[in-house]
């Protein structure tokens, strides 16, 4: 791993799920940790909701952008973490991968800012988790 891990968070559109992630890693790693996020079929914007449940904690993604997965983003990551069920991706030998199982609140009924709040609370939780071992930190409460 090189001095400064980087993380590439990837879902199917890129509007939502790893957008959050990513943001959520940047806000707690303040450098320590290289962020990309990308999609596997990139939609055309980021999800108001998603935006709205990270503006809650004082982190702003309304200027990022949906992009492709790229095979040099791929080479380039420490590790790579895809969110949800859907996306799907070859990973490069020697690259850690792993895929986070999201919570998914729809499931269970439950829609709208509180779905993605519900959502960006499991992702926190596994960021937190992945920036402490990436970084030798402690997570903090």
């Amino acid at each position: 791993m090189s001095p400064t891990p980087s993380v590439l968070f990837i879902c199917v559109k890129n509007g939502g799920k790893s957008q959050l992630a990513a943001g959520l890693m940047r806000d707690l790693a303040r450098g320590t940790v290289e962020v990309h996020s990308a999609g596997t079929k990139p939609g055309n914007m980021i999800n108001a909701l998603a935006a709205d449940s990270l503006a809650e904690l004082g982190i702003d993604m309304r200027a990022e952008k949906p992009k492709p997965v790229t095979e040099a983003a791929l080479q380039d990551a420490d590790v790579v973490v895809t969110l949800g069920r859907e996306a799907k991706v070859t990973v490069p030998g020697g690259t850690r991968y792993e895929n986070w199982d999201t919570d998914e609140p729809s499931e269970r009924g439950i829609e709208g800012i509180e779905r993605m709040r519900l959502v960006r609370d499991d992702i926190r939780r596994r960021v937190q988790s992945l920036h402490a071992e990436l970084t030798g930190t402690q997570r903090s409460a």
